[in-house]
């Protein structure tokens, strides 16, 4: 686990999960009061897991779906 705190504007407290980490549900609950203190102190609590799939594949179709909305927005404004 890996906790950034980010300040001004967002003010985010980012807490990175490993996948088995996302599982385990005794670590989960020991998070929760510490989101209140968090946002006691006006910051939002960010959570993010591992996922299942290979960040390659993932970013090739995360690149390719951008490409396919650029191409589509320059044919819009040639219309």
């Amino acid at each position: 686990m890996k906790i950034d705190y980010v300040e001004e504007p967002l003010r985010q407290v980012r807490i990175w999960l490993t996948r088995a980490e996302g599982k385990d549900q005794a670590l989960l609950d020991s998070l929760k009061p510490r989101y209140k203190e968090w946002k006691a102190q006006g910051y939002l609590p960010v959570v993010f897991e591992s996922g299942e799939s290979k960040l390659e594949d993932d970013m090739y179709l995360l690149l390719k779906h951008n490409y396919d909305l650029m191409k589509q927005q320059r044919r819009e404004c040639n219309r």
